[in-house]
């Protein structure tokens, strides 16, 4: 029978809890930067329709990291006007 990790020893249990912390911000951290950068993207300079890389960022980690790599074409993005 498989003990639970806090049975074993409570620091196992502290330190899967802030792997998996440091992991989930590192998740929102990089949809966040993929989504904020689609969102300031014009059309044509993104691979594919917005919406579709829109869904694609969702997946855990490829999602952003693949819209980074593919998704966007250089030097599309527009500069801030004002």
């Amino acid at each position: 029978m498989a003990k639970s990790c806090r049975t074993v020893c409570g620091r196992t249990c502290n330190v899967r809890v802030a792997a998996l912390a440091v992991l989930a911000l590192v998740q929102v951290t990089l949809a966040t930067a993929a989504w904020m950068d689609l969102a300031h993207r014009s059309t044509v300079a993104v691979r594919g329709p917005k919406w579709r890389w829109a869904l694609v960022i969702v997946v855990n980690f490829v999602g952003p990291l693949a819209y980074f790599a593919f998704g966007r074409v250089h030097g599309g993005r527009q500069p801030a006007s004002g």
